[in-house]
């Protein structure tokens, strides 16, 4: 699946009527309030959506893997750790649940949401595994989908979406413009 990423200027990128966004963003600093906010505008337009916001799993919790998904079609929460003890090194990544939660947001595509909202395009994606058959299962329905991509990341993510994606900072007005151009 080969979803032209856009031009480097994002401005001009976000008044351009694509249905794939890359929210990109400095490596260790997930942008969850960006999410948080994209998802608020989406809802407040009234728009039909599927797929998930990620939380830290703890509070104060330094461990980028330790992560929660919460469904926004469900509110279910998914942890996507595994639990290896305080000694564990490295991430903690637990696959089945990050297959169980794909699953959970690929049968909520049924239901014809109007936005895809995904967490990340991470190591697990940049491999060929993950997110992807679910970005080219949403893409096949022509629901449009925005998904976070670290800057580490953003060149397998070009090569994934094939030039079809437009890519967002973490300007509020940016994303608000995008959100609304697919409405």
């Amino acid at each position: 699946m080969s979803v032209p990423h856009s031009a480097p200027d994002h401005e001009a990128a976000a008044d351009e009527r694509f249905g794939v966004a890359a929210l990109v963003y400095r490596n260790e600093n997930y942008p969850e309030a960006a999410f948080a906010r994209l998802v608020e505008r989406a809802r407040g337009l009234k728009l039909k959506l599927a797929g998930v916001l990620q939380y830290p799993a703890f509070e104060g919790a330094d461990r980028r893997c330790d992560v929660v998904l919460e469904d926004l079609a469900s509110g279910h929460r998914t942890a996507l750790f595994e639990d290896r003890g305080p000694g564990a090194r490295g991430c903690r990544l637990d696959e089945a649940a990050l297959a169980e939660a794909t699953a959970r947001i690929e049968g909520s595509l049924e239901t014809g949401p109007q936005l895809l909202v995904l967490s990340k395009f991470g190591k697990v994606e940049c491999d060929g595994g993950g997110l992807r058959d679910l970005i080219a299962a949403a893409i096949d329905r022509d629901i449009p989908v925005i998904i976070g991509v670290p800057e580490r990341n953003l060149e397998a993510w070009r090569l994934f979406s094939g030039g079809l994606a437009v890519e967002l900072s973490e300007d509020d007005d940016e994303i608000a413009r995008w959100v609304e151009s697919i409405r």
